[in-house]
Parts: structure tokens; C-alpha cells; sequence
């Protein structure tokens, strides 16, 4: 684990320099609080801080305060190490931000059995983090394909149609489903009918642009959010999804399962509030007509 180091005093900062390497952690020194400051901006990784009170410029509880006001998501165990050991200095350090209090002269067992404690904590909220990244995730993805889920891509193509109007940009909207996929799952079985629509996902993912969206709308139907996208582009995405997926079978165990999707396209009104509903109805009705229409297609909504 990485300790910054801040404090005006060289001597000091040496020795607990050397007495953290004793024990194991990476050391980086400030040799005042402006330095303390610039570093931890500069250096995500830093969250174990070790600060004298007494600095130029900015001192230690100043520094404190800067931390705990700034804002970063990831939080900074903070040791107050210094001389001053009043009841009313160590009351004050801890209400600055501190997380503890250490006064010299000081015992360096003490000192390492309290980077010890702060290091647990740190710990525990990465962990944290992780857990509540994790949460945020699932939340938002479709558990079996990792695409966005129906409530996230319909959120990205509300997001997507307000930008659209303000801007006064081009927006597409393409509505697909497998076709035949009911007889996947009668013929290969559900596993294999996933395995399908994994791969389907996957193929999705790789003939859109990097900031086009896609998302399982439900069952077999995929729903893509295609922004700043003219009739040419949309329609050469949609060529390349059909081709991507139609010219190759997807392995599943020993079986080739030939796979095709429809599809249907819409635009919104440029410059308008186009509704949520009506343009996603609009690349349904699309959708449907590729159907009638033999499959295995493109078709582009009525104005």
C-alpha cells in the first residue's frame, strides 16, 4: 500500500519513511502541504495519508479539510502526526477530517499498529465500492447477455431524443428480433436458446458505432439507440447486423444453429420532442413488416 508522507521536516519525514519501508509500504514524501495536495490530485491510488500539523502554506489541518470538501468518491485515511498534544489540538485535528491522532514523541510500534487500523479500513471500503459498482451494474444489465436492460435503454433513448431536440441532430432507432426463435428452443433446448441470444448480444455489440447503445428489449427483441445518425449510416449498420448474423451459425455443443433477425428502423423529428412511445412503436411496426415481408431484413417506419 502507498503512504504519503507530508511534513516540513526533513528529519521527520525521513524517519518515518524509513520505518514504513520496514514495514512493508511504498512511500511517497511532500515536503509541505500545497506539495501534499498536488500530489493526492495526481495520484488516485494514494488513500493513506500521514500529515504534520505545522507546514507552510497549506498546514495539516487545512489539509484535511481540502480532502474531506472535495468531493472524491474514494476515501482518505488521514494520521495527524505531530508535536501539539493538547486535549483542544487533538479535538481539533479529529474535527478537521483526521481519522487519528498521534503525537510525538511517539512509539513506532503504535504507529504501525495505526496503519494497520487505517489499512483495514480502507480495505473495507474498496470492498465497499466494488460491491456498490457491482450493484449499479447489474442494475442496469441484462444478466444473461450484459446488454442494458429494457429500463436502461429506454432511459439512454429518453436521454438520447432530449439531446437530439436541444441540438437539433438526427437520431435512429433500430427494433430487432430473431427470427423463428421459438423453434430454437423446441428444437436445440432453452441452454442452446440462450447460448444464441449470448451470441446474438455479442455480434449486436460489434457492428455498432462506439457510442451507439444496445439493450435486450425483452425475450429475442433488441432495441439500438443510434445517435447523430444519418439514414446512410443506419442503414449500413443494419446491413452489417443482418450480414453478421445471418452468413454465420452459431456453435452450440455439436449443433450449427443458422440464425436471422428482423428489423425495423425509425428516425426521430429533428428539431421536435419526439415522443419515447411513438418512436419506439414506430421501429416495432418496422420490425413486423420485415417480417411479413419474408424476414431476415430491413425495413424503415412510415412517416
Amino acid at each position: 500500500m502507498k503512504v504519503l508522507v507530508a511534513d516540513d521536516d526533513q528529519i521527520s519525514r525521513k524517519v518515518v519513511k524509513a520505518q514504513l519501508l520496514k514495514w512493508g509500504y511504498e512511500v511517497v514524501e511532500a515536503e509541505d502541504g500545497e506539495k501534499a495536495w498536488q500530489i493526492l490530485n495526481e495520484e488516485e491510488s494514494l488513500r493513506m495519508v500521514i500529515v504534520d500539523w505545522m507546514m507552510p502554506g497549506i498546514d495539516g489541518l487545512e489539509l484535511c479539510h481540502k480532502l474531506r470538501e472535495s468531493g472524491d468518491k474514494s476515501y482518505h485515511y488521514i494520521i495527524l502526526l505531530t508535536s501539539r498534544d493538547s486535549k483542544d489540538d487533538i479535538i481539533g485535528g479529529l474535527n478537521a477530517g483526521a481519522d487519528d491522532y498521534i503525537t510525538k514523541p511517539y512509539m513506532a510500534q503504535e504507529l504501525e499498529v495505526r496503519l494497520r487500523a487505517g489499512a483495514r479500513i480502507l480495505n473495507l471500503q474498496q470492498s465497499l465500492e466494488k460491491a456498490l459498482e457491482a450493484q449499479s451494474y447489474q442494475a442496469q444489465h441484462d444478466s444473461l447477455t450484459g446488454l442494458l436492460n429494457h429500463r436502461q435503454i429506454l432511459q439512454v433513448l429518453e436521454n438520447e431524443i432530449i439531446r437530439s431536440a436541444r441540438q437539433g441532430s438526427s437520431m435512429a432507432v433500430i427494433m430487432g428480433d430473431l427470427d423463428h426463435f421459438k423453434k430454437v428452443n423446441d428444437t436445440y433446448g432453452h441452454v442452446a436458446g440462450d447460448a444464441v441470444l449470448i451470441e446474438t448480444a455479442e455480434r449486436l455489440r460489434n457492428n455498432i458505432r462506439l457510442y451507439d447503445k444496445v439493450g435486450r428489449y425483452g425475450g429475442e427483441e433488441f432495441l439500438l439507440v443510434l445517435p447523430g445518425c444519418t439514414m446512410d449510416e443506419a442503414l449500413m449498420i443494419g446491413k452489417r447486423i443482418l450480414e453478421s448474423i445471418a452468413n454465420q451459425p452459431i456453435k452450440f455443443q455439436d449443433y450449427s444453429i443458422p440464425i436471422t433477425i428482423s428489423l425495423g428502423l425509425a428516425f426521430n423529428d429533428i428539431g421536435a420532442a419526439t415522443d419515447l412511445a411513438d418512436i419506439v412503436q414506430a421501429a416495432d411496426a418496422a420490425m413486423y413488416q420485415a417480417k411479413q415481408n419474408g424476414r431476415n431484413r430491413l425495413e424503415l417506419a412510415a412517416n
